[in-house]
């Protein structure tokens, strides 16, 4: 009972103190590309004009800046690739284990956590995840932004998971995400809805169809490719 006691203070200790350093953030500001502690996403050029559900996704450092894997063995560090931020959503760092030490893990994989790379703060999950991606090869299908952002929220065990993966990363941010302002939505659906009426215009019903394959087969690979071919993808 003893132990159990001391323990309980020493978690509460700990808990107090993680409490104490993670001060308030600074607000969200487009305009100035802030976006603290988000994940953000955009379009992608011709890609999404087919299928609007796919884009480019960054997570964001304590200060706003985005981070996000856009080449080779490249992070963009507050510069967002293919253009200004259409969707975003501000994740909660009281979500996240950031454990002092073996014993101080809050999450339920205090072991594979620290052997994954566990971090102290926010920032410092950010920068392991930036020094693991700038050796892999950018490849759309397999090793994306949506990879870099998996990485990032299993070194932080957002929401006690550690099996954030590309397809998990954008249901997230599709379901929970907030527009920016209605030129996002613009944005991010005109395009589509131009190709769409123009393809039915100049070939009809079946250009609908071919879209609609061609969509399924995108879903598809990521979904079969995510969780039944998992060595295909790195994270």
């Amino acid at each position: 009972m003893e132990l159990k006691a001391a323990y309980d203070i020493e978690h509460m200790s700990y808990m107090q103190k993680i409490q104490h350093e993670l001060w308030p953030l600074e607000p969200i500001d487009s305009k100035k590309a802030k976006f603290p502690c988000c994940l953000v996403w955009t379009p992608l050029p011709v890609v999404s004009w087919l299928a609007p559900f796919i884009g480019h996704v960054g997570i964001c450092r304590e200060d706003g800046a985005i981070l996000d894997f856009s080449g080779s063995n490249f992070i963009n560090v507050d510069n967002f690739a293919f253009g200004a931020v259409a969707r975003y959503l501000q994740l909660d760092r009281e979500q996240c284990c950031f454990p002092p030490n073996l014993a101080g893990h809050t999450c339920n994989h205090g072991y594979r956590h620290t052997e994954f790379g566990a971090s102290m703060t926010w920032d410092d999950a950010l920068g392991s995840s930036i020094r693991h991606f700038e050796h892999k090869s950018y490849n759309l299908f397999t090793c994306n932004s949506h990879s870099f952002v998996a990485n990032c929220l299993n070194r932080l065990c957002y929401d006690g998971s550690m099996s954030w993966n590309m397809v998990s990363v954008a249901v997230l941010v599709l379901f929970k995400g907030q527009w920016v302002d209605g030129f996002s939505i613009l944005k991010s659906f005109l395009p589509f809805v131009m190709v769409v009426s123009f393809g039915i215009f100049m070939v009809g019903w079946p250009f609908l169809v071919g879209l609609l394959s061609f969509s399924s087969l995108l879903l598809g690979w990521f979904l079969l490719g995510t969780y039944c071919f998992k060595s295909l993808f790195e994270y």
